[in-house]
């Protein structure tokens, strides 16, 4: 059960750490504007996570669901905690990584929409309502 573990573990890393670099050439083409390779990095994000999906069903199906850090502690095999460990680092360095992209996304579409209505501004009659502010 280790040696599986640990192999899933491995493999779940280099996952992981391919998914960042995913997410990091993401990060690139949304501080370009570059909108068609944006794209690209979309359909790579999405067979990444795919990937790493597979690889966490395969540990469920070892580990009968029980917490990971429960069996990492009963085993005490010191390179199945260090991959563990690593894998933790590296989903929370993915998980800002993936929020700092999302607030960029969200920045410019309000940048966006803001541009768009300064263009094309509502065209419908202005009303006031009872605290006095235009409809």
């Amino acid at each position: 059960m280790k040696d599986e573990l640990n192999n899933i573990l491995e493999n779940e890393m280099k996952a992981i750490e391919l998914l960042l670099i995913a997410l990091e050439e993401q990060h690139e083409c949304l501080l370009n504007n570059d909108a068609v390779t944006l794209e690209a990095c979309v359909k790579n994000l999405e067979d990444k996570n795919r990937e790493i999906a597979d690889f966490e069903v395969k540990r469920r199906q070892i580990t009968k669901g029980e917490s990971m850090s429960k069996i990492v502690d009963e085993l005490g095999d010191e390179k199945l905690q260090h991959n563990y460990r690593e894998i933790r680092k590296l989903l929370q360095i993915t998980a800002i990584q993936k929020d700092t992209n999302e607030l960029l996304i969200k920045q410019g579409l309000g940048f966006t929409n803001r541009m768009l209505n300064i263009l094309n501004p509502d065209r419908g009659a202005k009303t006031y309502n009872g605290y006095g502010k235009v409809r």
